[in-house]
């Protein structure tokens, strides 16, 4: 454990920003799952749609508040819109 008062005060805030950055992936996780769910469950091309568009957001704001680096967050954004518009090719063919 740390002795010196700046040393206590930078445990402190370490401690704040590991939970702050465990809040901001848990939500990217929640919404990433939403979509899978959107593709494997439902057989509602918008439903997925709508769920990336709330997801988009989410990942955004947690690559800027330093949760996850830009590019990761890029990555996994784009990941999903070629998961979302591969499932809505797949059931326009269907049709």
């Amino acid at each position: 454990m740390a002795n010196h008062k700046s040393a206590l005060k930078r445990n402190r805030q370490s401690i704040v920003r590991r939970d702050r950055n465990r809040m901001n992936r848990t939500k990217v996780k929640t919404v990433v799952k939403k979509i899978d769910a959107a593709i494997d469950v439902e057989d509602s091309v918008e439903k997925a749609q709508e769920a990336l568009r709330t997801a988009v957001p989410v990942i955004e704001r947690a690559a800027v508040k330093g949760a996850f680096h830009k590019k990761t967050a890029s990555r996994k954004i784009s990941r999903l819109t070629k998961k979302v518009n591969n499932f809505a090719k797949s059931k326009e063919s269907a049709a």
